[in-house]
């Protein structure tokens, strides 16, 4: 019986094409993938795509990986992370309505209100992107994706203050953006 290989050595034989390490990475960290594409997701189908991409972009990136900078679970993760919330936003970045719709829609709706509130939410969006990224991603995975903060600083492989103080600092540029703009 073979000793059981780290996860850095691992990656190390993945940036060498070695299948087995592929493999020996799936097993270990596939479910936690499938269950952080899940959550974010909400189906099953999307998921499954979202962690097959995600372990071929760790197969094609595996030089990439730099342990100083976080463990190899992390990384991994984090692609799943990004490949599903960038999935998500191409499923609801547009939605055009049947016109059927068009007729069901009150007479009284104050088309000046919806307008604001679309001003509104694209200026959260923009101050959202604004920040660095290290934020931005702190701030989303906390409001989109259902994180508590003990939940992130593990995700992210970072202490649990380093989260709190990304999350407040970013919120706080975002009050200053959004300030700015009225």
């Amino acid at each position: 019986m073979t000793a059981e290989r780290s996860d850095p050595d691992l990656v190390e034989a993945l940036a060498a094409r070695d299948l087995s390490a592929l493999s020996a990475l799936y097993d270990r960290y596939g479910r936690v993938a499938y269950s952080l594409a899940y959550r974010i997701l909400g189906e099953p189908e999307g998921a499954e795509d979202v962690v097959q991409d995600a372990f071929l972009a760790a197969w094609r990136g595996a030089g990439t990986f730099r342990r100083e900078r976080g463990n190899a679970r992390s990384w991994l993760l984090s692609i799943v992370h990004h490949r599903a919330v960038d999935l998500l936003r191409r499923k609801t970045a547009f939605r055009p309505a049947p016109l059927e719709a068009v007729g069901d829609r009150p007479a009284d709706v104050d088309t000046a209100e919806e307008a604001a509130k679309n001003v509104e939410h694209r200026s959260v969006r923009d101050a959202l992107q604004g920040l660095p990224e290290a934020q931005r991603r702190t701030i989303e995975l906390a409001y989109f994706g259902g994180y508590t903060q003990s939940e992130l600083a593990e995700l992210m492989g970072v202490p649990l203050g380093t989260v709190k103080g990304r999350m407040r600092i970013g919120l706080q540029k975002m009050r200053r953006a959004l300030v700015a703009l009225r």
